[in-house]
C-alpha cells in the first residue's frame, strides 16, 4: 500500500528538515519554499495532507490554505497549520479559512504526528462508508433472505461533500449513456483525468471507473425492485448495453444475478 503524500510549505530548511524527519518514516513527502511554490505543487500532486508555516515571503501560509481551500482541485486537502503565532486571533484566522488543524511552535514531535494521524483517519472513515455503500468483494453476499432484505439501504450522509454529491448527480443524470467516461466527467469539473482521479479516491477510496459503476449498480438495485421491469430495462437504465454483461457484473459484485436478487425481495 502506497503511503500518504505530505506536502511541507516551509521557508525555514531547519524547521522543514524537522517535520520531514517527524514524518518520513510513515509517509512520503513533497517540500515548497513558500505559499506560490507550495499551491502549484498542491495543484500538480493532490497531496493527502498539507503541513504549512504562516511566515513565508511571496505568499503566507493564511494566504495559501485560503487559495488551497477556495480552488476546486484543491479544497478537499486538509491543512494544518504551523506558527509561533500562538495567540487566539491567530488560530480564529487561521480555522476561517479552511485550516483543518492549528499547531504552535515549539511542537513535539508527537503534537504533530497525532494531529496528522487523527485528520487522516477521518479521510479513512469516509472511505469505509463509500466503500460499505457502494462496492465490493462482499456486499451483497449475504447467508440468508433477510441479510439480503435489509443490507444496502444505507443513504448518502445528510452533510456529503458537495463534489461527491456534484459529481454523483452528474453520473445519476446520465445513467443510461454508455459512453459516460471519466474523461467526460473530469472535463465537466474543469479537471484534468489525474486531478479528477486523486481528488475522488482521496475522498471516496474509490477510482473514478469503480465509483460510476457501483452508482450504476447501486440504482440497477433499486430498479430491480420494480417486477415490471426486465433484466434489460434495468441494465439499459443503468448504462450497460449488454444484458449478459451486467448479469456477469452484477453477480461478481453482489454474489446474486440480478434475477435471484430480485427473487430474494420478494
Amino acid at each position: 500500500i502506497e503511503k500518504p503524500l505530505v506536502l511541507i510549505v516551509e521557508d525555514n530548511q531547519d524547521v522543514a528538515a524537522y517535520v520531514s524527519s517527524c514524518l518520513y518514516s510513515n509517509y512520503r513527502l513533497a517540500l515548497a519554499k513558500n505559499g506560490q511554490e507550495g499551491l502549484e505543487l498542491a495543484i500538480e500532486l493532490i497531496p493527502d495532507l498539507i503541513v504549512s508555516d504562516v511566515i513565508m515571503p511571496i505568499m503566507d501560509g493564511f494566504e495559501f490554505c485560503r487559495k488551497a481551500k477556495s480552488d476546486p482541485r484543491t479544497d478537499h486537502i486538509p491543512v494544518v497549520i504551523l506558527t509561533a503565532r500562538a495567540d487566539f486571533d491567530s488560530k480564529i484566522e487561521g480555522l476561517e479559512i479552511g485550516a483543518n488543524a492549528y499547531v504552535s511552535k515549539p511542537f513535539e514531535e508527537q503534537e504533530l504526528t497525532f494531529t496528522i494521524k487523527n485528520l487522516l483517519e477521518l479521510r479513512d472513515n469516509q472511505h469505509r462508508y463509500y466503500q460499505n455503500t457502494f462496492e465490493t468483494s462482499g456486499i451483497g453476499q449475504a447467508s440468508n433472505e433477510e441479510d439480503v432484505k435489509v443490507e444496502e439501504h444505507n443513504e448518502i450522509p445528510a452533510i456529503e461533500d458537495s463534489f461527491l454529491r456534484k459529481v454523483r448527480l452528474h453520473i445519476e443524470n446520465d445513467l443510461d449513456n454508455v459512453d459516460l467516461s471519466v474523461e467526460h466527467l473530469a472535463k465537466a469539473f474543469h479537471l484534468s483525468h489525474s486531478q479528477f482521479r486523486r481528488k475522488l479516491i482521496a475522498l471516496t477510496g474509490l477510482s473514478p471507473n469503480k465509483f460510476i459503476r457501483a452508482t450504476r449498480l447501486k440504482k440497477a438495485k433499486e430498479l430491480l425492485q420494480d417486477s415490471g421491469k426486465s433484466i434489460a430495462d434495468v441494465a439499459s437504465e443503468c448504462g450497460f448495453n449488454d444484458p449478459s454483461y451486467f448479469t456477469r457484473v452484477f453477480k461478481k459484485e453482489f454474489g446474486l444475478a440480478p434475477m435471484e436478487w430480485r427473487s430474494r425481495l420478494v
